[in-house]
Protein backbone atom coordinates (compact mmCIF):
# COMPACT_ATOMS: atom_id res chain seq x y z
CA UNK A 1 0.00 0.00 0.00
CA UNK A 2 2.56 2.21 0.91
CA UNK A 3 4.37 2.13 -2.91
CA UNK A 4 0.92 2.49 -4.25
CA UNK A 5 0.22 5.48 -2.58
CA UNK A 6 4.36 6.74 -3.76
CA UNK A 7 2.79 6.24 -7.33
CA UNK A 8 -0.28 7.72 -6.97
CA UNK A 9 1.90 11.04 -5.21
CA UNK A 10 4.84 10.57 -8.04
CA UNK A 11 2.65 10.07 -11.21
CA UNK A 12 1.12 13.65 -11.46
CA UNK A 13 4.70 15.22 -11.10
CA UNK A 14 6.10 13.06 -14.23
CA UNK A 15 3.09 13.01 -16.14
CA UNK A 16 1.91 16.70 -15.56
CA UNK A 17 -1.64 16.03 -15.39
CA UNK A 18 -3.99 16.93 -12.39
CA UNK A 19 -5.45 13.57 -10.52
CA UNK A 20 -8.92 13.68 -8.60
CA UNK A 21 -9.59 10.85 -5.70
CA UNK A 22 -12.96 9.64 -5.36
CA UNK A 23 -13.96 7.10 -2.33
CA UNK A 24 -17.25 5.24 -2.90
CA UNK A 25 -18.67 2.78 -0.46
CA UNK A 26 -19.88 -0.66 -2.34
CA UNK A 27 -21.35 -3.83 -0.85
CA UNK A 28 -20.60 -7.22 -1.53
CA UNK A 29 -23.05 -9.21 -3.85
CA UNK A 30 -24.35 -5.82 -4.37
CA UNK A 31 -24.08 -3.95 -7.79
CA UNK A 32 -22.71 -0.75 -7.74
CA UNK A 33 -22.67 1.97 -10.78
CA UNK A 34 -20.82 4.58 -11.15
CA UNK A 35 -21.53 7.67 -14.40
CA UNK A 36 -18.81 8.74 -15.35
CA UNK A 37 -19.57 12.60 -16.81
CA UNK A 38 -17.30 15.77 -17.75
CA UNK A 39 -18.37 17.82 -14.71
CA UNK A 40 -16.69 15.51 -12.88
CA UNK A 41 -13.15 16.69 -14.39
CA UNK A 42 -14.68 20.49 -13.74
CA UNK A 43 -15.12 20.11 -17.74
CA UNK A 44 -18.10 21.58 -19.68
CA UNK A 45 -19.61 19.68 -22.60
CA UNK A 46 -20.20 21.94 -25.67
CA UNK A 47 -22.81 19.34 -27.49
CA UNK A 48 -20.32 17.55 -29.56
CA UNK A 49 -20.34 14.02 -30.42
CA UNK A 50 -17.20 12.05 -28.96
CA UNK A 51 -15.74 15.01 -27.40
CA UNK A 52 -14.42 13.26 -24.20
CA UNK A 53 -12.82 10.07 -24.17
CA UNK A 54 -12.62 8.00 -20.73
CA UNK A 55 -10.16 4.94 -20.32
CA UNK A 56 -10.39 2.63 -16.96
CA UNK A 57 -8.19 0.06 -15.67
CA UNK A 58 -7.24 -1.29 -12.47
CA UNK A 59 -4.19 1.45 -10.96
CA UNK A 60 -1.18 0.37 -12.09
CA UNK A 61 -2.78 -2.54 -14.23
CA UNK A 62 -3.79 -2.06 -17.72
CA UNK A 63 -7.33 -4.01 -17.34
CA UNK A 64 -9.83 -3.40 -14.95
CA UNK A 65 -10.37 -6.50 -12.60
CA UNK A 66 -13.10 -9.54 -13.59
CA UNK A 67 -15.81 -8.45 -11.64
CA UNK A 68 -16.26 -4.80 -13.12
CA UNK A 69 -17.51 -3.55 -16.31
CA UNK A 70 -17.17 0.27 -18.34
CA UNK A 71 -19.08 1.25 -21.02
CA UNK A 72 -19.48 4.46 -22.59
CA UNK A 73 -23.09 5.61 -24.22
CA UNK A 74 -23.30 7.34 -26.97
CA UNK A 75 -26.90 8.50 -25.83
CA UNK A 76 -25.86 9.75 -22.50
CA UNK A 77 -22.65 10.84 -24.17
CA UNK A 78 -20.87 9.43 -20.35
CA UNK A 79 -19.06 6.15 -19.56
CA UNK A 80 -20.83 3.85 -17.10
CA UNK A 81 -18.49 1.89 -14.38
CA UNK A 82 -20.29 -0.76 -12.76
CA UNK A 83 -20.13 -4.39 -11.36
CA UNK A 84 -20.91 -6.73 -8.22
CA UNK A 85 -17.42 -7.38 -5.65
CA UNK A 86 -17.51 -11.25 -4.92
CA UNK A 87 -16.54 -12.02 -1.59
CA UNK A 88 -13.34 -12.19 -1.99
CA UNK A 89 -12.78 -8.25 -2.02
CA UNK A 90 -14.79 -7.83 1.36
CA UNK A 91 -13.02 -5.48 3.69
CA UNK A 92 -10.77 -3.90 0.87
CA UNK A 93 -10.08 -0.98 -1.34
CA UNK A 94 -10.01 -1.17 -4.83
CA UNK A 95 -8.51 1.40 -6.75
CA UNK A 96 -10.20 2.66 -10.53
CA UNK A 97 -8.10 5.06 -12.54
CA UNK A 98 -9.91 6.77 -15.13
CA UNK A 99 -7.79 8.70 -17.62
CA UNK A 100 -9.56 11.53 -19.21
CA UNK A 101 -9.33 12.88 -22.69
CA UNK A 102 -10.87 16.31 -23.80
CA UNK A 103 -10.57 16.24 -27.80
CA UNK A 104 -11.04 19.78 -28.41
CA UNK A 105 -8.42 21.12 -26.16
CA UNK A 106 -6.35 17.50 -25.69
CA UNK A 107 -6.17 17.96 -22.00
CA UNK A 108 -5.90 15.04 -19.83
CA UNK A 109 -7.06 14.31 -16.52
CA UNK A 110 -6.95 11.32 -14.01
CA UNK A 111 -8.81 10.40 -11.60
CA UNK A 112 -8.75 7.67 -8.89
CA UNK A 113 -12.33 6.57 -7.95
CA UNK A 114 -11.28 3.98 -4.56
CA UNK A 115 -14.02 1.25 -4.14
CA UNK A 116 -13.96 0.83 -0.29
CA UNK A 117 -15.49 -2.91 -0.31
CA UNK A 118 -17.61 -3.94 3.22
CA UNK A 119 -18.96 -7.48 4.01
CA UNK A 120 -22.49 -8.56 3.81
CA UNK A 121 -24.57 -11.09 4.40
CA UNK A 122 -25.33 -12.40 0.50
CA UNK A 123 -29.06 -13.26 -0.63
CA UNK A 124 -29.99 -16.75 -0.26
CA UNK A 125 -33.00 -16.67 -2.58
CA UNK A 126 -32.49 -14.87 -6.32
CA UNK A 127 -34.81 -14.23 -9.36
CA UNK A 128 -32.87 -13.95 -12.43
CA UNK A 129 -34.81 -12.44 -15.52
CA UNK A 130 -34.25 -10.72 -18.64
CA UNK A 131 -36.10 -7.60 -20.02
CA UNK A 132 -36.46 -6.69 -23.88
CA UNK A 133 -37.19 -3.78 -23.86
CA UNK A 134 -34.22 -1.99 -22.55
CA UNK A 135 -30.87 -1.17 -22.72
CA UNK A 136 -28.07 -2.30 -20.22
CA UNK A 137 -28.16 2.11 -19.55
CA UNK A 138 -31.63 3.07 -19.37
CA UNK A 139 -31.64 0.64 -16.33
CA UNK A 140 -28.50 2.09 -14.59
CA UNK A 141 -31.04 4.81 -13.85
CA UNK A 142 -31.39 4.66 -10.01
CA UNK A 143 -35.36 5.76 -10.79
CA UNK A 144 -36.22 2.33 -13.21
CA UNK A 145 -34.21 0.49 -11.14
CA UNK A 146 -36.40 1.65 -7.93
CA UNK A 147 -39.80 1.17 -10.04
CA UNK A 148 -38.29 -2.81 -10.82
CA UNK A 149 -38.03 -3.17 -7.24
CA UNK A 150 -41.37 -1.74 -6.00
CA UNK A 151 -43.07 -4.66 -8.47
CA UNK A 152 -41.86 -7.55 -5.92
CA UNK A 153 -42.06 -5.55 -2.42
CA UNK A 154 -44.98 -4.49 -2.87
CA UNK A 155 -46.54 -7.10 -5.02
CA UNK A 156 -45.18 -10.28 -5.75
CA UNK A 157 -42.32 -11.06 -2.85
CA UNK A 158 -43.42 -8.91 -0.37
CA UNK A 159 -41.02 -10.54 2.32
CA UNK A 160 -38.42 -9.03 0.91
CA UNK A 161 -38.94 -5.33 1.44
CA UNK A 162 -35.73 -4.91 4.07
CA UNK A 163 -33.04 -6.07 1.81
CA UNK A 164 -34.03 -6.32 -2.19
CA UNK A 165 -30.91 -5.58 -4.47
CA UNK A 166 -29.67 -5.67 -7.72
CA UNK A 167 -27.10 -8.57 -7.62
CA UNK A 168 -25.90 -8.09 -11.26
CA UNK A 169 -27.03 -6.12 -14.78
CA UNK A 170 -25.40 -6.32 -17.65
CA UNK A 171 -26.17 -5.92 -21.91
CA UNK A 172 -27.89 -9.72 -22.94
CA UNK A 173 -26.10 -9.05 -26.39
CA UNK A 174 -22.42 -8.68 -24.33
CA UNK A 175 -23.60 -11.69 -22.55
CA UNK A 176 -23.89 -14.09 -25.67
CA UNK A 177 -27.57 -12.83 -26.79
CA UNK A 178 -28.09 -12.32 -30.63
CA UNK A 179 -28.42 -8.57 -31.95
CA UNK A 180 -31.81 -7.44 -32.85
CA UNK A 181 -33.01 -7.96 -36.27
CA UNK A 182 -33.74 -4.19 -36.27
CA UNK A 183 -31.48 -1.50 -35.49
CA UNK A 184 -33.60 0.94 -33.57
CA UNK A 185 -35.04 -2.18 -31.68
CA UNK A 186 -33.45 -2.44 -27.60
CA UNK A 187 -30.88 -5.08 -27.22
CA UNK A 188 -32.71 -6.55 -23.66
CA UNK A 189 -30.81 -6.38 -20.47
CA UNK A 190 -30.48 -9.34 -17.71
CA UNK A 191 -31.21 -8.38 -14.35
CA UNK A 192 -30.99 -10.50 -11.40
CA UNK A 193 -32.97 -9.39 -7.87
CA UNK A 194 -31.95 -10.95 -4.68
CA UNK A 195 -32.84 -11.08 -1.07
CA UNK A 196 -32.46 -13.09 2.33
CA UNK A 197 -36.21 -13.43 2.70
CA UNK A 198 -38.25 -16.28 1.25
CA UNK A 199 -40.39 -16.49 -1.93
CA UNK A 200 -44.03 -15.94 -1.35
CA UNK A 201 -46.43 -18.13 -2.17
CA UNK A 202 -47.45 -15.83 -5.49
CA UNK A 203 -43.10 -16.30 -6.76
CA UNK A 204 -43.35 -19.83 -6.37
CA UNK A 205 -46.23 -20.30 -8.59
CA UNK A 206 -45.27 -17.92 -11.05
CA UNK A 207 -42.42 -19.87 -11.05
CA UNK A 208 -44.60 -22.96 -12.10
CA UNK A 209 -46.59 -21.21 -14.57
CA UNK A 210 -43.21 -20.55 -16.78
CA UNK A 211 -42.05 -23.64 -16.13
CA UNK A 212 -42.88 -25.25 -19.19
CA UNK A 213 -41.02 -22.38 -21.42
CA UNK A 214 -37.76 -23.25 -19.80
CA UNK A 215 -36.85 -25.66 -23.01
CA UNK A 216 -37.12 -22.80 -25.35
CA UNK A 217 -34.57 -20.50 -25.51
CA UNK A 218 -36.34 -16.90 -26.12
CA UNK A 219 -40.25 -16.74 -26.26
CA UNK A 220 -41.13 -12.77 -25.97
CA UNK A 221 -44.67 -13.77 -27.13
CA UNK A 222 -45.72 -15.82 -24.32
CA UNK A 223 -47.62 -14.06 -21.46
CA UNK A 224 -48.52 -14.72 -18.22
CA UNK A 225 -50.53 -14.22 -15.30
CA UNK A 226 -48.88 -10.95 -14.17
CA UNK A 227 -47.52 -9.72 -17.40
CA UNK A 228 -49.46 -6.57 -17.08
CA UNK A 229 -47.86 -5.84 -13.97
CA UNK A 230 -44.72 -5.42 -15.47
CA UNK A 231 -46.22 -3.75 -18.86
CA UNK A 232 -47.08 -1.16 -16.48
CA UNK A 233 -44.01 0.04 -15.00
CA UNK A 234 -42.24 -0.20 -18.42
CA UNK A 235 -40.84 -3.55 -18.50
CA UNK A 236 -41.77 -6.60 -21.32
CA UNK A 237 -39.78 -9.68 -19.97
CA UNK A 238 -38.99 -12.89 -21.85
CA UNK A 239 -40.71 -15.27 -19.57
CA UNK A 240 -37.94 -18.29 -20.84
CA UNK A 241 -35.44 -16.61 -19.03
CA UNK A 242 -37.10 -16.16 -15.76
CA UNK A 243 -35.67 -18.49 -13.14
CA UNK A 244 -35.90 -18.50 -8.92
CA UNK A 245 -32.70 -19.76 -7.44
CA UNK A 246 -31.24 -20.80 -4.12
CA UNK A 247 -27.76 -20.72 -2.37
CA UNK A 248 -28.34 -24.60 -2.66
CA UNK A 249 -29.62 -25.16 -6.03
CA UNK A 250 -27.03 -26.60 -8.98
CA UNK A 251 -26.87 -23.47 -10.58
CA UNK A 252 -24.58 -24.67 -13.14
CA UNK A 253 -27.37 -26.14 -14.65
CA UNK A 254 -29.62 -23.33 -15.01
CA UNK A 255 -29.37 -21.45 -18.68
CA UNK A 256 -27.93 -18.56 -17.09
CA UNK A 257 -25.78 -19.33 -14.24
CA UNK A 258 -23.61 -17.58 -12.06
CA UNK A 259 -19.98 -16.98 -11.43
CA UNK A 260 -17.69 -18.39 -8.72
CA UNK A 261 -19.35 -16.14 -6.11
CA UNK A 262 -23.06 -16.85 -6.40
CA UNK A 263 -21.99 -20.61 -6.25
CA UNK A 264 -20.47 -19.94 -3.06
CA UNK A 265 -22.71 -17.20 -1.50
CA UNK A 266 -25.40 -17.67 -3.72
CA UNK A 267 -25.64 -13.45 -4.43
CA UNK A 268 -23.21 -12.44 -7.61
CA UNK A 269 -23.78 -13.07 -11.25
CA UNK A 270 -20.66 -12.43 -12.90
CA UNK A 271 -21.30 -14.24 -16.51
CA UNK A 272 -24.92 -15.22 -18.34
CA UNK A 273 -23.96 -18.18 -20.68
CA UNK A 274 -25.70 -18.10 -23.80
CA UNK A 275 -27.50 -21.57 -24.71
CA UNK A 276 -25.99 -24.31 -26.64
CA UNK A 277 -26.42 -24.27 -30.01
CA UNK A 278 -27.96 -27.93 -30.00
CA UNK A 279 -30.34 -26.07 -27.98
CA UNK A 280 -31.86 -23.84 -30.09
CA UNK A 281 -35.02 -25.03 -32.09
CA UNK A 282 -34.36 -25.42 -36.02
CA UNK A 283 -36.91 -24.78 -38.49
CA UNK A 284 -37.22 -27.62 -41.46
CA UNK A 285 -38.31 -25.85 -44.07
CA UNK A 286 -37.90 -28.84 -46.31
CA UNK A 287 -40.86 -30.63 -44.94
CA UNK A 288 -42.73 -26.68 -44.97
CA UNK A 289 -42.33 -27.00 -48.58
CA UNK A 290 -43.64 -30.90 -49.02
CA UNK A 291 -46.63 -29.99 -47.10
CA UNK A 292 -47.04 -26.69 -49.14
CA UNK A 293 -46.92 -28.99 -52.72
CA UNK A 294 -48.42 -31.87 -51.40
CA UNK A 295 -52.04 -30.29 -50.16
CA UNK A 296 -52.84 -28.77 -53.64
CA UNK A 297 -51.28 -31.85 -55.26
CA UNK A 298 -53.81 -33.94 -53.32
CA UNK A 299 -56.88 -31.89 -53.88
CA UNK A 300 -55.77 -31.38 -57.93
CA UNK A 301 -55.48 -35.40 -57.59
CA UNK A 302 -59.30 -35.37 -56.33
CA UNK A 303 -60.46 -33.12 -58.70
CA UNK A 304 -59.17 -34.97 -61.73
CA UNK A 305 -60.70 -38.04 -60.51
CA UNK A 306 -63.96 -36.16 -59.89
CA UNK A 307 -64.26 -34.44 -63.10
CA UNK A 308 -62.62 -38.40 -64.69
CA UNK A 309 -65.63 -40.29 -62.92
CA UNK A 310 -68.55 -37.44 -64.41
CA UNK A 311 -67.05 -37.34 -67.78
CA UNK A 312 -66.28 -40.87 -68.19
CA UNK A 313 -69.33 -42.81 -66.18
CA UNK A 314 -71.46 -40.77 -66.50
CA UNK A 315 -71.34 -40.90 -70.51
CA UNK A 316 -72.33 -44.53 -70.62
CA UNK A 317 -75.86 -43.37 -69.79
CA UNK A 318 -76.41 -40.79 -71.65
CA UNK A 319 -78.15 -41.39 -75.08
CA UNK A 320 -78.14 -38.72 -78.35
CA UNK A 321 -78.99 -40.35 -81.39
CA UNK A 322 -77.81 -37.25 -83.68
CA UNK A 323 -74.41 -37.37 -81.91
CA UNK A 324 -74.33 -41.21 -82.69
CA UNK A 325 -75.33 -41.26 -86.08
CA UNK A 326 -72.76 -38.01 -86.78
CA UNK A 327 -70.33 -39.97 -85.22
CA UNK A 328 -70.57 -43.18 -87.16
CA UNK A 329 -71.30 -41.22 -90.39
CA UNK A 330 -68.46 -38.74 -90.37
CA UNK A 331 -66.12 -39.85 -92.62
CA UNK A 332 -69.10 -40.41 -95.07
CA UNK A 333 -70.11 -37.04 -94.58
CA UNK A 334 -66.41 -35.49 -95.02
CA UNK A 335 -66.41 -37.36 -98.12
CA UNK A 336 -69.42 -36.05 -99.63
CA UNK A 337 -68.72 -32.37 -98.31
CA UNK A 338 -65.24 -32.71 -100.43
CA UNK A 339 -66.66 -34.20 -104.20
CA UNK A 340 -69.22 -31.06 -103.83
CA UNK A 341 -66.44 -29.04 -103.50
CA UNK A 342 -64.88 -30.52 -106.37
CA UNK A 343 -67.80 -30.62 -108.76
CA UNK A 344 -68.11 -27.21 -108.03
CA UNK A 345 -64.72 -25.51 -109.29
CA UNK A 346 -65.08 -27.83 -111.94
CA UNK A 347 -67.74 -25.74 -113.18
CA UNK A 348 -66.85 -22.51 -112.03
CA UNK A 349 -63.48 -22.81 -114.52
CA UNK A 350 -66.11 -24.08 -117.23
CA UNK A 351 -67.83 -20.95 -117.00
CA UNK A 352 -66.43 -18.43 -120.48
CA UNK A 353 -64.67 -15.50 -119.27
CA UNK A 354 -66.36 -12.38 -118.13
CA UNK A 355 -67.27 -10.56 -121.29
CA UNK A 356 -70.63 -8.69 -122.25
CA UNK A 357 -71.20 -8.22 -125.65
CA UNK A 358 -73.89 -5.96 -127.30
CA UNK A 359 -74.45 -4.56 -131.01
CA UNK A 360 -73.59 -1.82 -132.47
CA UNK A 361 -74.15 -0.01 -135.87
CA UNK A 362 -71.13 1.49 -137.99
CA UNK A 363 -72.64 4.45 -140.06
CA UNK A 364 -70.02 4.57 -142.15
CA UNK A 365 -70.49 1.51 -143.64
CA UNK A 366 -74.08 0.30 -142.25
CA UNK A 367 -72.20 -2.70 -141.07
CA UNK A 368 -73.74 -4.20 -137.59
CA UNK A 369 -70.78 -5.32 -135.07
CA UNK A 370 -70.51 -6.78 -132.02
CA UNK A 371 -68.63 -5.22 -129.54
CA UNK A 372 -67.69 -5.87 -125.52
CA UNK A 373 -67.99 -3.81 -123.19
CA UNK A 374 -64.90 -4.53 -121.40
CA UNK A 375 -62.63 -2.85 -124.68
CA UNK A 376 -64.83 0.16 -124.53
CA UNK A 377 -63.27 3.44 -123.01
CA UNK A 378 -64.42 4.66 -119.72
CA UNK A 379 -65.00 8.23 -121.13
CA UNK A 380 -67.57 6.88 -124.14
CA UNK A 381 -71.02 8.37 -123.72
CA UNK A 382 -72.57 5.91 -126.15
CA UNK A 383 -71.34 3.15 -124.00
CA UNK A 384 -74.10 0.92 -122.41
CA UNK A 385 -73.64 -0.05 -118.84
CA UNK A 386 -73.83 -3.38 -118.07
CA UNK A 387 -77.13 -3.57 -116.30
CA UNK A 388 -78.90 -1.75 -118.96
CA UNK A 389 -77.48 -4.79 -121.66
CA UNK A 390 -79.37 -7.76 -119.56
CA UNK A 391 -82.19 -9.02 -120.76
CA UNK A 392 -84.74 -9.12 -117.81
CA UNK A 393 -87.97 -9.96 -118.90
CA UNK A 394 -87.30 -13.57 -117.74
CA UNK A 395 -86.41 -15.05 -114.13
CA UNK A 396 -82.68 -15.85 -114.69
CA UNK A 397 -81.36 -19.36 -114.19
CA UNK A 398 -79.28 -20.84 -111.39
CA UNK A 399 -77.27 -21.85 -113.79
CA UNK A 400 -76.70 -19.89 -115.97
CA UNK A 401 -74.09 -16.75 -114.72
CA UNK A 402 -74.30 -14.01 -117.47
CA UNK A 403 -77.50 -13.38 -119.70
CA UNK A 404 -78.12 -12.83 -123.48
CA UNK A 405 -77.92 -8.99 -124.11
CA UNK A 406 -81.01 -7.13 -126.07
CA UNK A 407 -80.02 -6.83 -129.49
CA UNK A 408 -80.30 -3.37 -130.90
CA UNK A 409 -83.50 -2.06 -133.08
CA UNK A 410 -83.36 -3.53 -136.74
CA UNK A 411 -82.96 -0.53 -139.26
CA UNK A 412 -83.60 -1.47 -142.77
CA UNK A 413 -81.14 -0.54 -145.69
CA UNK A 414 -81.89 0.25 -149.34
CA UNK A 415 -79.84 -2.44 -150.73
CA UNK A 416 -81.24 -5.40 -148.43
CA UNK A 417 -84.67 -6.75 -148.24
CA UNK A 418 -86.33 -7.01 -144.19
CA UNK A 419 -85.99 -10.86 -144.84
CA UNK A 420 -82.55 -11.33 -145.65
CA UNK A 421 -81.47 -8.84 -142.82
CA UNK A 422 -83.58 -10.12 -140.44
CA UNK A 423 -81.85 -13.73 -141.28
CA UNK A 424 -78.54 -11.88 -141.03
CA UNK A 425 -79.13 -10.53 -137.50
CA UNK A 426 -80.03 -13.94 -136.42
CA UNK A 427 -76.97 -15.42 -137.67
CA UNK A 428 -74.82 -13.10 -136.25
CA UNK A 429 -76.75 -13.10 -132.97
Amino acid sequence: MKTLALALVLLPLCCGTETIYITDDVSVSELFSLRIEPRMFNWTYEGLSEQFHYRSSLEGYPDLPSWTRYMYSKEYHSGFLYGTPPTRTADTRVPIEIIALNRMSYETKRLVLILAVHRKQPAKHAIQMKIDNLNWVHMMDPGRIENLKNIFRNELWPESRADLHIIFMDSAVRLGARMPLRPQQREGVVVHLGSRADFSGRMLDLQEEVKPLYKIASCTYKRTSVQTTFENSGFKLDWCAFRLTTADDDITALPHHPNESLRHAGSHVEKWDAPLKSEIPERNYSDEVAISFAIPGMIFALLICALTIILCFQHEKLQDDDSEYYFNHVFYICSDFLRMHKSSRNEYNMVPSNVQMVYSQDDTHSTIKLKSLRDAPLDDPQRLSPSDSYYREASPHISNLYMRPKPPPYKLTGNSSPTMNRGATDNEI
